[in-house]
């Protein structure tokens, strides 16, 4: 393979759970994960507007990602200079970790020329994330649903739904691995098949555009929220909040903290302001779905598309 000069890898970041739909649900929103790459006579990675986060190699996600996949395939990566954009927050969950290991499977991808299917794509990304939301939103783009085993992951890609989704980014962080140690080992069968059956509900009020009943849905869940409540502080007046400014319903973005609300398009910027109004603090924002998940495009010598 001819080795491109320079090329863009974009991967979308995403939401997952929606609620009931735990470690199974992912929807691709736009923020994005950019990666401009130049080659070069040794690997770096500069983060433009995350000056702060200047991981080493062996630290660096992306890289780790794309080393040990090229490794599998007994290759070595041919080093570039690689310029870093992200609007994707880290630690809130908004899928900052699992848009990472996409741009590193892409990376490698691409400049080894190994050919990877989307679905082998998905199985190598799950085996590194070891769950498949985050990353099959990243990957497919739209709302993915998705199940892993030991041995492969499934995932169905469905149309995004029209709604928006209002965002309160709270300032502090919360690690996925501190938001799992409050769950349960277990669950009662009963409440197990009840919170299977929300998330099933939900998926159809979404593919039916019936914005209230998954709304509702998306408060029900049995899996997760109700652990992971007490991480989150003002949860219950945030949802408060965006109810009575015309949400549908309010959740937890993967393991938080970032919560979203479901809202209708016409009303989306009335709860993200009253959510601003009622969180100073914190950073509101409306989010979309996105139907287009992790591409890859050769550029020019001036850094522009060549299509």
């Amino acid at each position: 393979m001819r080795r491109p000069s320079a090329f863009r890898i974009t991967v979308p970041g995403s939401t997952s759970n929606l609620g009931p739909g735990f470690d199974s649900i992912g929807l691709a929103l736009n923020r994005f994960l950019i990666l401009d790459a130049k080659e070069s006579n040794q690997w770096r990675f500069r983060y433009l507007n995350q000056s702060n986060f200047r991981p080493s190699l062996d630290e660096n996600l992306i890289y780790v990602t794309a080393k040990s996949l090229a490794e599998a395939h007994h290759a070595d990566l041919p080093a570039y200079s690689v310029d870093v954009t992200s609007n994707i927050p880290f630690a809130r969950g908004l899928g900052s970790s699992g848009a990472a290991i996409i741009a590193g499977i892409e990376l490698a991808d691409y400049l080894l020329d190994l050919g990877l299917s989307i679905d082998e794509k998905a199985w190598i990304a799950c085996k590194s994330e070891r769950h498949p939301d985050n990353v099959t939103a990243s990957l497919y783009g739209g709302l993915v649903i998705s199940t892993q085993s030991g041995n492969g992951v499934h995932s169905v890609k469905l149309p995004v739904p029209a709604f928006d989704f209002v965002a309160l980014i709270p300032s502090f962080e919360l690690k996925t691995s501190e938001a799992r140690d409050v769950l349960p080992e277990t669950l009662p069968f009963r409440e197990a098949v009840e919170g299977s059956s929300i998330a099933n509900v939900l998926i159809c009020a979404l593919m039916n555009q019936n914005g209230r009943l998954a709304g509702q849905m998306m408060e029900k869940d049995r899996f997760h929220q109700p652990y992971r409540a007490p991480l989150i502080p003002d949860l219950a007046k945030i949802s408060s909040v965006a109810h009575e400014a015309g949400a549908y319903g309010t959740f937890l973005s993967g393991a938080g903290p970032t919560v979203l609300s479901l809202a209708p398009k016409k009303a989306s910027e009335t709860v993200r302001s009253c959510l601003e109004t009622a969180f100073p603090d914190d950073q509101c924002v409306v989010l979309r779905p996105v139907e287009s998940g992790s591409a890859v495009e050769e550029l020019n010598t001036q850094g522009k598309s060549r299509d």
